[in-house]
């Protein structure tokens, strides 16, 4: 059993196929998600998949390339839609100096609103930084956020950022990335980051691992990181399922 901790099922790509991608990332063992919306069209998609799907999760929130549009209504909508029974995180949220869509103050703004917002609901956030990664420690360290905690989405980081993000009381998230041959930064971090802190994800469509890199990702390739992060820490496959099983639920506050 896997649980791919940060997809896109509610993607344009999937739209004509979303029930056959589900049975194959059930053939791969990835038998939970959380789909992850970020504006209005794909939050509202995440909730319908949640809504209609035993084991799907919704993790919605406003990405830092649009915080050009975050508005009082659509922050009266998030507040309601947080309330629902499925949805376990606010996200993706954080900075984007790469696209740079929005200045950065715009950026720091939408995202430390959310991050308040995370903590009325007692939510863990799912963490969107590139470009951005000093910035976005520091609005997370000055927010306290061991608070709430978190996820540190497909982190690109090194061994030291990866401990630093952990002492805030943060999770730590592998996408495909760390089946990339010169990922070696992302590798090292995968070593050193404890087990109970250790979460797995596709951000399918995107990001796709080794042997797919280059094509459509889909959460049931949420295996290839699980079975690098294994060969990576000399661990069994079925350990590393298991144990970043086991975090993501009790992050999501699932079951209980």
């Amino acid at each position: 059993m896997i649980f791919d901790t940060h997809t896109h099922l509610n993607a344009e790509q999937f739209q004509d196929e979303i029930e056959e991608t589900i049975v194959r990332a059930t053939e791969l063992g990835v038998t939970q998600m959380a789909v992850v919306g970020f504006d209005t069209p794909t939050i509202e998609k995440s909730l319908e998949l949640s809504r209609n799907h035993k084991n799907i999760y919704s993790i919605i929130g406003w990405h830092p390339t649009e915080a050009g549009s975050y508005t009082k209504e659509i922050e009266t909508r998030l507040y309601e839609q947080l309330t629902l029974p499925k949805v376990v995180a606010l996200g993706e949220i954080g900075l984007d100096y790469y696209w740079m869509e929005d200045p950065k103050e715009v950026q720091a703004k939408v995202f430390k609103r959310q991050i308040e917002i995370a903590k009325e609901f007692h939510l863990p956030i799912s963490i969107h930084t590139r470009d951005a990664m000093e910035d976005t420690y520091q609005i997370l360290k000055e927010a306290n956020i061991q608070d709430i905690g978190g996820i540190m989405h497909s982190f690109s980081g090194d061994g030291e950022w990866a401990k630093k993000f952990l002492d805030l009381g943060m999770h730590i998230s592998f996408s495909g990335v760390v089946t990339f041959k010169k990922a070696l930064e992302v590798k090292e971090a995968a070593q050193v980051v404890p087990l109970e802190r250790l979460l797995v994800e596709t951000d399918a469509p995107y990001l796709a691992p080794v042997p797919f890199r280059g094509k459509r990702n889909e959460p049931g390739y949420t295996k290839y990181v699980v079975d690098e992060i294994a060969a990576l820490r000399e661990m069994s496959v079925e350990d590393v399922a298991q144990q970043t099983t086991q975090n993501a639920r009790r992050l999501f506050r699932i079951g209980e």
